[in-house]
């Protein structure tokens, strides 16, 4: 039977997937959870920037470190000055050199105090200090870091092969630099001019390295542990998302092929999430696919049983018509092939109706109807149409203007009714008297339709409404054994309910009750 059917509402509009519709759910995730391990790997780059700020914090105390020095020297009997030098170099951890007017080194802090830091050769240092030494240049070619110069000693030792002191000279105040020691550590340089030539200081910034490389080394390892763990939920995520759904696409493609009977939907019973609701929604679609499949190959079954009787009646008539020479057979015979095609015709006519009834109403747009107003118009119609020949009256009382207002189409809740009329109708004795009535009972729209005829056995409660059932005992050419079906697949379309009180519950007569969804307040 149809649907819960409403007035449609257009579906929300996805926006559409142009690059990502064409990439599979298992690579988004681990796209998604690589990007944010992207973002954590900036924190490489965000070391290099650390560097270059605490070399630059050096350099200024460097240079703040030898003015102070500077001015020193310079109140300083020219006698106590390499002591001088020495003892400075020892508390800073630096070389201290100062050079004459003409260039030549006069005075150096490790001739006197010996050396307190010690470029170490590469060649010599294991392949672990090696491999740090490429992952520096590495992150240095990637961040685009400035390159200082290499630190070299100049031999021989003279103020003019320093570039920091030269520009010192020139520019007659202190200032700094940096370079690179052999072994990549950073190498810090100050430069002043003194009262009686240039004062140099070099130091080693090896813990600045250390730093660097041991933040690197524990941020490293986070990288790592975090990116096996998104490594690891990616493919759970993939395992719980893509998988259920390749099995629904499996499922769902054997169903297109037609081999539905063999495939049972995975309904997911265990998930609560939507993927779970997409399973049961499908499975559900399936199970009402393959009743409609049933239903339609037992109305094609029924249809070519119904069909059969009169057509072979009419053959037999036509048959018959061709030897008989009795004008009065030949009467009785035309009767009967008239009635066999008036029987054809309207089993064609509710035929058609029955099996276009679910499509039309997925497609009607409902609106309040009085349905008062409709019965009042149909019967209105039969009078214009003339008496009925049998003598049955039919009674309606009109309820008040707006009472039993129900919302649907029209034509179909006419149509239940006028099914349900004929149907009283014929079972009505000659004389007899069939009652509407059309009220409303809280929520809900009742319409009644009352004949006094046989009755309806409670056996048969439901199997009337079945599609080519009948209790008559006659061959009614004018009933075709669908109106009853038609009239509760309009009603279980319009969300309503039909339903019939047997003998047990009326002792003359039946009672077709029909219940709407009522629209407004009673």
């Amino acid at each position: 039977m149809a649907p819960d059917t409403a007035s449609p509402r257009p579906e929300a509009v996805e926006p559409p997937l142009r690059w990502s519709g064409r990439v599979s759910l298992t690579t988004r995730i681990l796209a998604v959870n690589v990007f944010a391990l992207a973002l954590l790997a900036g924190g490489f780059f965000y070391l290099e920037s650390y560097r270059a700020r605490l070399i630059d914090f050096r350099i200024a105390r460097a240079v703040r470190e030898l003015s102070l020095m500077d001015e020193a020297i310079a109140v300083a009997p020219p006698a106590d000055v390499p002591a001088l030098l020495a003892r400075m170099g020892e508390r800073t951890g630096s070389r201290l050199r100062l050079y004459g007017p003409d260039g030549e080194l006069q005075a150096d802090s490790w001739r006197i105090s010996g050396p307190n830091y010690v470029l170490r050769d590469p060649a010599e240092e294991s392949w672990q200090r090696h491999a740090a030494r490429f992952l520096d240049r590495v992150i240095d070619f990637v961040a685009r870091a400035a390159t200082p110069r290499d630190y070299v000693e100049p031999n021989p030792d003279r103020a003019a092969a320093w570039p920091e002191l030269r520009r010192a000279l020139q520019t007659g105040s202190a200032i700094g630099g940096e370079s690179f020691a052999p072994d990549r550590t950073f190498m810090i340089t100050a430069a002043a001019p003194a009262p009686a030539g240039g004062l140099l200081l070099t130091t080693n910034a090896r813990d600045v390295t250390r730093i660097v490389r041991a933040e690197r080394f524990r941020l490293g390892v986070l990288l790592l542990v975090v990116s096996a763990l998104s490594i690891a939920l990616s493919f759970f995520l993939a395992r719980t998302i893509v998988r259920p759904l390749r099995r629904l696409a499996r499922a769902a493609v054997r169903v297109r092929l037609g081999r539905d009977r063999e495939v049972t939907v995975p309904r997911l019973p265990s998930r609560r999430d939507e993927i779970g609701s997409l399973a049961q929604a499908l499975s559900d679609m399936t199970q009402a696919l393959r009743q409609r499949i049933d239903a339609t190959d037992a109305f094609a079954a029924d249809v070519t049983h119904e069909l059969k009787n009169p057509l072979a009646s009419l053959r037999s008539a036509a048959d018959a018509l061709q030897r008989v020479s009795d004008d009065g057979q030949r009467v009785q015979l035309m009767a009967i092939i008239q009635d066999d095609v008036r029987r054809i015709d309207r089993l064609i006519t509710d035929i058609a109706e029955a099996s276009r009834l679910d499509a039309e109403l997925s497609r009607a747009r409902f609106h309040a109807i009085d349905l008062g107003r409709v019965i009042e118009t149909m019967l209105r119609e039969r009078e214009m149409r003339g008496p009925n020949p049998r003598g049955v009256q039919v009674a309606f009382a009109r309820p008040r203007v707006d009472t039993a207002v129900a919302r649907g189409d029209e034509f179909r809740l006419a149509r239940i009714v006028e099914n349900l009329l004929d149907n009283a109708i014929s079972f009505s004795p000659d004389n007899g008297l069939v009652q509407i009535t059309a009220t409303r009972s809280g929520s809900e729209v009742i319409v009644r339709v009352e004949d006094q005829g046989p009755g309806v056995p409670p056996e048969l409660r439901e199997s009337i409404f079945r599609r080519f059932t009948s209790v008559r005992s006659d061959e009614n050419p004018s009933h075709s054994g669908l109106g009853l079906a038609i009239a509760r697949a309009i009603s279980d379309g319009h969300g309503g309910t039909l339903e019939v009180e047997t003998q047990e519950e009326r002792p003359h007569g039946a009672a077709f009750i029909l219940r709407l969804p009522a629209v407004g307040a009673p």
